[in-house]
């Protein structure tokens, strides 16, 4: 089986909205995890005055860990996939949350501008076609000093946690899944992230894309040496890190 990309995982995330928080519910410290990430982004006066970019939103998981660290901030939350979007759009939000439907290599053609204080991007980048193409999009729409938090299966490197990984997609996320119907995008994610970057390869894409202060962040529980989060900020001086 080859990856999904660009519109056949959209598609494939359709489908599987109508299971996905099930799955999610499924997993031990999904949710609380998101919420550590989120904080890991620092942003002061409980996000007050301040615009978030969530970005590959879903079924707004993320979404709900931003609203739960940063009440007054304005959140944007955008995702490729119309059916992902719907699930997420129909949950209570409170004032200042909005929806747009467009992928992450489009923001501009959707209307979504900055400049944007933080970029959240949760379980994103090894989905995308161009990595580098969207942490450069992510950038632009950051304003300087605008700081980046991405949350994302990206393997330590031990063969461990890849054993790890492997051990849970295939005793318990994928029977689950192709009972729902949906094997395929599971399988996609398993493969996804075995073969996408370790947490350190993708801080040094981060910082090849002009980021300073890039940290690699650990989750607790199973998920160690399984997700990360990695940090870093657009660079506020003159020249812009570039």
């Amino acid at each position: 089986m080859t990856l999904l990309r660009d519109e056949d995982l959209a598609a494939a995330f359709d489908r599987a909205s109508r299971s996905y928080d099930t799955l999610v519910s499924a997993n031990p410290g999904y949710h609380g995890h998101l919420r550590r990430s989120a904080r890991r982004l620092g942003l002061p006066r409980r996000g007050a005055g301040l615009r978030v970019l969530d970005l590959g939103c879903g079924t707004g998981a993320s979404t709900a860990a931003l609203t739960a660290v940063l009440p007054e901030a304005e959140i944007t939350a955008v995702d490729a996939s119309a059916g992902m979007l719907e699930r997420a759009a129909r949950k209570p939000w409170r004032e200042g949350v909005s929806f747009v439907h467009a992928p992450a290599e489009g923001l501009a053609e959707a209307g979504v501008e900055g400049p944007f204080d933080a970029v959240f991007a949760a379980y994103l980048f090894r989905n995308v076609t161009d990595p580098g193409r969207v942490l450069s999009t992510v950038r632009d729409v950051l304003a300087p000093g605008g700081r980046l938090a991405v949350h994302e299966y990206t393997l330590s490197g031990r063969p461990l946690h890849r054993a790890v990984w492997t051990g849970v997609c295939r005793g318990l996320v994928l029977p689950v899944a192709t009972a729902l119907g949906d094997g395929d995008l599971y399988r996609h994610l398993w493969r996804s992230v075995v073969e996408f970057d370790t947490a350190d390869d993708f801080a040094a894409r981060v910082r090849s894309q002009g980021f300073e202060a890039v940290r690699v962040l650990p989750l607790p529980g199973w998920q160690t040496g399984v997700t990360h989060t990695i940090v870093g900020r657009r660079p506020a001086a003159a020249g812009d890190g570039r």
